[in-house]
């Protein structure tokens, strides 16, 4: 027998008393804590013996012989007046065995990894339960269709660029979809089960990460039928926009992080400014609330199609001004992209120059554009939906915004 054989043994074991210990404090009268230990033990030794005779069959037999002990144990018990019959711990105790095996033959990280696993997804029953309580239809909705668009439709999709200057990448393309709605669907459900108990603070940062043009238009309209909540209605949309700043920021480091350095300081400089506004509006006006709100469902299939579609139009445009324009076409495109989508418009750039298409300091430069288009955007759906005493705060703070911005653009070397 090896040392690695013997540390087996050591991490089979005390992977089998963990599970088996929140087996035996939940009262499980099937398997506890010596059994399960037992059981990864007689895994490992199952998995020795296997590699010892070069018999594959050995492991093979010692998890039938598992299911068929547990199997007969059930029978026997049925006629009991409560009998405890179930699936968790049978199914429980053959990964554990299965987990013993890999110990020896998979590597210990992998069999670690996944007895740790095992073991919080058991004491977090009751938490799960009182979650999927919670969920609604559009909320099973939104994570069904997140694990298909991520775990179905990613995979399939071949790696290949092609199309006009062989900018499109169907894998890369929907990539940037699954990495939207992920942050979106994050958002969303850390704001819908934390709710009115987060604070109007963190209601402008996780309108921020969900969509700051969504919260503009949500609160505009609270602003117009509730003049009361009007400054604080201010202070969200300031925060969203900051934070919708800083979300680009951060998505912009995902797709070239061999470029983070040169992309993330002068778009964090204007982001700090957008802080400070935001922390002034928010200690000007604290004492004033507003209502919640219940933000959309952000996981639709339609709209990540059309994202996908926006994604693909925003890198051919860029590549076809590249080719056949100077780079004040490049900045035209950056405009025009960010009034509308923030995200495709950075995914787009960021990627670019990923493959070095676009050098980095040009393109920190077309994002900070893209996002500063993006402010006056939504300064227009204030003067449009919000009101007047609305508008008089979201102006100087956008117009400073836009100066520290225009500042950037002009000093940052």
């Amino acid at each position: 027998m090896t040392g690695s054989n013997i540390t087996a043994l050591g991490i089979a074991l005390g992977l089998g008393l963990l599970v088996g210990l929140q087996r035996e404090h939940y009262h499980s009268r099937i398997a506890g804590i010596r059994t399960f230990s037992l059981i990864t033990l007689f895994g490992s030794v199952s998995a020795i013996l296997s590699e010892y005779f070069g018999q594959g069959w050995i492991i093979a037999a010692g998890g039938l012989s598992i299911a068929w002990l547990f199997g007969i144990a059930n029978y026997l018990k049925k006629n009991e007046k409560e009998p405890d019959i179930g699936q968790t711990t049978e199914v429980a105790a053959l990964l554990m065995y299965a987990v013993g095996a890999c110990l020896v033959i998979g590597g210990h990280i992998i069999g670690v990894v996944v007895g740790a696993t095992v073991a919080v997804l058991l004491y977090l029953k009751q938490y799960l339960n009182t979650i999927i309580n919670r969920l609604g239809e559009k909320d099973v909705r939104a994570i069904m269709l997140f694990v298909a668009i991520s775990l179905i439709v990613l995979p399939v999709l071949p790696n290949q660029d092609f199309g006009p200057y062989q900018v499109l990448n169907l894998r890369e393309i929907w990539w940037m979809v699954v990495l939207i709605v992920g942050i979106s669907i994050a958002g969303y459900f850390t704001y819908k089960w934390l709710g009115k108990n987060i604070g109007i603070g963190l209601s402008g940062i996780l309108g921020g990460l969900i969509s700051s043009t969504a919260t503009t238009v949500t609160f505009s309209k609270q602003a117009s039928g509730s003049p009361d909540a009007t400054k604080m209605s201010g202070f969200v949309i300031m925060a969203a926009s900051t934070v919708s700043l800083i979300r680009v920021t951060i998505l912009a480091a995902i797709v070239a992080p061999r470029q983070v350095a040169v992309l993330a300081p002068p778009l964090l400089l204007v982001a700090s400014a957008m802080i400070i506004i935001s922390v002034v509006l928010f200690y000007l006006n604290r004492r004033v609330s507003v209502q919640d709100f219940e933000p959309e469902n952000p996981a639709q299939f339609k709209a990540a199609v059309i994202f996908a579609v926006l994604y693909a139009a925003i890198l051919l445009a860029i590549a076809f001004v590249k080719d056949k324009f100077s780079a004040v076409g490049l900045y035209i495109v950056a405009i025009i992209s960010g009034l509308t989508d923030m995200d495709a418009i950075t995914l787009s750039l960021s990627n670019m120059i990923n493959d070095e298409k676009i050098i980095a300091a040009t393109g920190w430069s077309l994002i900070l554009l893209a996002a500063l288009s993006n402010l006056v955007f939504k300064g227009g759906i204030v003067a449009t939906v919000g009101n007047k005493k609305l508008l008089k705060i979201i102006a100087p703070s956008f117009g400073l915004t836009l100066v520290a911005g225009a500042l950037v653009l002009w000093l940052w070397q």
